[in-house]
C-alpha cells in the first residue's frame, strides 16, 4: 500500500528527470497549475466524478509537448512513469473485456463513481482494482474490507474508468432495475416513442430502465467503432455482441425478460410492429451522437429461443470519406478519378457483403455532388440519407423494384444514377439503357473480382456488344484490418508465406521487413485497429471493349487487363504488407 502522496513539485522533478518534459517547460507548469487545477475541479464537480485531481491528471491537460515523441503529452505517458515510481503496475483497461457482473458484485456504481475505481478480475484470491488514485486508501481499504480480499491496484486514467463506470455501470444498472419492473408486471405498451439519445448527465434512475439500457448501448457501441449491435436470445438469457473492425466481441450477458423488453423497445422506436414476432422486419432510426446524426438499419428474424436483432450503425464519419482515405494507392486513385469525370457510362464496384463497396460509392457521390448535378440514388434499403442525394428506398410489395425504379428516373432529369445492385436482367438492361441515354451510372454486383463482372452481366443476358460500348471500368475490393500503430513491432514476411498468393517477392529476395501488432489495450489485444481497402481496377479501354464485343473468355480480359496495369487483390494486399498498413494473414483471410 502505498501512503506517500506525491506532490506536483515531485511529479515535476521524476519527469523532468525522465525526459518527458522540457526544463523550459516547468515554469509555466508552475504558474498555470493553479488555473488549471480550479478548472478541472470545477468540470469534476459538474459532471459528478468523485475525488480531486491529482497532479498528473492537471499537467497533462496543459497541452505540453512530450520531448521524447514530438506530440502532445497525455496522461498515459505520465501515469506509466508514476506507476513505475510507486511500485504498481498501469494498465489501460479496454471496456469491451469488463465483466459489469463481476465488477457489480463487489462495488455500487455510485461508490464506483464518487471514488473513481473499478474491480475488474481476480488473480488467485487478489482481486484487481483499477484506479486513477493509488493514494485514496479509505475506499482500497473499504473494498478490502467489504470484499473479503487482498487488493492489488492497478492504476489506469480517470477518463477511461469514468466511461466504463457511466456506460457499463449505468446499462447494468438500468437492466438490473429493468429486471425488478418486469418481474413485476411491466407494461410493454407503454415504451414511448423517443428516438434521440439524451446527454449523459440525463440518464438517471428516474428514468425507464428499458429506456436508458438501450441508450446507453447504442452510446457504448458507437464509442467502441462497432458496425454493428448483435441482440441474440438464447435459451436462458440474451447476449448483446458488437462487430468491430469486422470481427464479433461478446459484450453482456443479460436476463431473458431483459432482452425481450429491449427487443420491444428497438421495434418502437424504429416503427416496427412490437406484436408481430413471427416473421422478419426491416426498419431505421437516426439518432444524436456527438454532435452528429447517426443512421441505424433495424433488422429482426424470429430465431429459436426468441427474436433476434441486428442493428447496422451508419455513421457519417465512417461511411463518407475522402477518397484518398478509403485505401487507393496513388495510381489507383487517379485511374478511379478517371472514371468519375465521364460524363456517361457504367462504374461497376465489386466484392463480397461487408467489403466496403457502399462507403465507396457514397464517397464517390459526395465527391461529384455539386449544384450544377442532380444525383439520384435507388437503395434496397438507403443506407445513408444524404441532403445531396435524391434517394429512392425500392419496394418490392408495391411493385417499385430496382428496375422499375431505374425506368422512371429518366424522367427525373437525373445526371448521375446510383444503382444499390444489379441482380438481375431488368435492372442491367435499363442501368445500360440509362448509359447509352447519357447518364453516368454507378453499381455494384456480387462477383468476386474485376474481370468477372463482364462475365457475370453477360450470364445474366446482356448483349456484349451493349457491354462493351457503356462499360468504363470495374473495380473489386475487400477490407483488410490495420496493424495496430500502438502496438506494432518489426517482423518479415517470407517467400514461404506467400506461397498460397502465388507471388514472390522481388529480386533474388527471401524476406522483407514488415509490421504485426503484438496486441494492447487499444486494439483489444488483437494487433489491429481499423480497416482499409484493397482494390483491383480494371480500365475498361478499347482494346478490351473489343474483346468483350468478341465474347472473348474472361480469362482473356484478365491478361489484357494486367498488361494495362490491372493489379490483383492480392498484389494489392502484399504492397500494404510491406508498407506496414496490414499482414499477410489478413490479404489470406480476404483473398482466399
Amino acid at each position: 500500500m502505498h501512503q506517500e502522496f506525491l506532490s506536483y513539485n515531485q511529479l515535476l522533478r521524476l519527469l523532468y528527470e525522465k525526459g518527458i518534459i522540457a526544463e523550459e517547460d516547468i515554469r509555466r507548469i508552475e504558474v498555470l497549475y493553479p488555473t488549471a487545477e480550479a478548472k478541472i475541479k470545477k468540470e469534476i464537480k459538474t459532471e459528478g466524478e468523485g475525488g480531486i485531481p491529482l497532479p498528473w491528471e492537471v499537467i497533462a491537460r496543459m497541452g505540453f509537448n512530450n520531448p521524447k515523441t514530438g506530440k502532445k503529452l497525455t496522461e498515459e505517458d505520465i501515469l506509466k512513469i508514476v506507476a513505475e515510481k510507486l511500485g504498481l503496475e498501469y494498465e489501460k483497461i479496454d471496456p469491451v473485456k469488463i465483466d459489469v457482473n463481476f465488477s457489480s458484485k463487489f462495488v455500487t456504481r455510485p461508490f464506483a463513481r464518487k471514488n473513481n475505481i473499478i474491480p475488474v478480475r481476480m488473480e488467485d484470491d487478489t482481486l484487481i482494482v483499477a484506479t486513477s488514485n493509488p493514494f485514496n486508501l479509505e475506499a482500497i481499504s473499504t473494498l478490502s474490507g467489504t470484499s473479503k480480499k487482498k487488493v492489488k491496484i492497478i492504476l489506469t486514467p480517470r477518463k477511461d474508468i469514468d466511461k466504463i463506470v457511466r456506460d457499463l455501470f449505468g446499462f447494468s444498472s438500468s437492466v438490473e432495475k429493468a429486471k425488478t419492473s418486469l418481474s413485476s408486471g411491466f407494461d410493454f405498451g407503454n415504451l414511448e416513442q423517443y428516438v434521440k439519445m439524451r446527454a449523459d448527465k440525463e440518464l438517471e434512475a428516474t428514468d425507464t430502465y428499458i429506456v436508458n439500457a438501450v441508450d446507453y448501448m447504442l452510446r457504448y457501441a458507437l464509442d467502441q467503432r462497432a458496425s454493428d449491435i448483435h441482440l441474440e436470445p438464447k435459451r436462458e438469457m440474451g447476449l448483446i455482441r458488437f462487430r468491430i473492425d469486422g470481427i464479433l466481441h461478446d459484450v453482456y450477458r443479460i436476463p431473458k425478460v431483459v432482452h425481450n423488453a429491449m427487443t420491444a423497445r428497438i421495434k418502437a422506436i424504429s416503427k416496427l410492429n412490437i406484436a408481430e414476432k413471427r416473421k422478419p422486419q426491416d426498419g431505421r432510426l437516426k439518432i444524436q451522437y456527438k454532435e452528429r446524426e447517426v443512421e441505424i438499419r433495424i433488422s429482426t428474424m424470429p430465431v429459436a429461443f426468441g427474436e433476434k436483432i441486428v442493428m447496422r450503425l451508419l455513421d457519417p464519419e465512417y461511411m463518407f470519406k475522402e477518397l484518398k482515405d478509403i485505401g487507393f494507392s496513388g495510381t489507383d486513385l487517379k485511374t478511379f478519378e478517371s472514371f468519375i469525370k465521364h460524363t456517361h457510362g457504367i462504374i461497376l464496384v465489386t466484392g463480397p457483403t461487408g467489403s466496403g463497396k457502399t462507403t465507396t460509392l457514397y464517397s464517390t457521390l459526395k465527391k461529384l455532388d455539386n449544384p450544377g448535378v442532380n444525383i439520384v440514388t435507388i437503395e434496397d434499403p438507403i443506407e445513408m440519407v444524404y441532403e445531396g442525394f435524391n434517394q429512392i428506398n425500392v419496394n418490392p410489395a408495391i411493385g417499385l423494384d430496382f428496375a422499375e425504379a431505374l425506368r422512371h428516373i429518366l424522367r427525373q432529369d437525373p445526371d448521375i444514377i446510383m444503382v444499390g445492385e444489379i441482380r438481375d436482367y431488368e435492372t442491367a438492361r435499363n442501368a445500360i439503357q440509362a448509359a447509352l441515354t447519357g447518364h453516368l451510372v454507378l453499381s455494384t454486383l456480387h462477383t468476386n473480382d474485376a474481370p468477372s463482372a463482364i462475365t457475370r452481366l453477360v450470364d445474366i443476358g446482356i448483349e456484349p456488344f451493349l457491354i462493351a460500348s457503356t462499360l468504363i471500368g470495374v473495380i473489386a475490393q475487400r477490407l483488410v484490418r490495420i496493424v495496430c500503430p500502438y502496438c506494432k513491432e518489426k517482423t518479415y514476411l517470407t517467400n514461404e508465406e506467400l506461397k498460397p498468393l502465388g507471388i514472390k517477392l522481388p529480386g533474388n529476395q527471401e524476406k522483407v521487413e514488415v509490421y504485426k501488432g503484438k496486441g494492447c489495450s487499444k486494439c483489444r489485444y488483437t494487433g489491429y485497429l481499423g480497416r482499409t481497402a484493397i482494390f483491383e481496377i480494371l480500365l475498361v479501354d478499347d482494346e478490351i471493349k473489343k474483346l468483350i464485343a468478341q465474347k472473348a473468355p474472361e480469362e482473356s480480359i484478365r491478361k489484357a487487363g494486367l498488361k494495362k496495369r490491372m493489379q490483383p487483390l492480392e498484389i494489392a494486399g502484399v504492397k500494404k504488407v510491406i508498407e506496414g498498413i496490414t499482414t499477410i494473414e489478413e490479404v489470406l483471410r480476404v483473398t482466399i
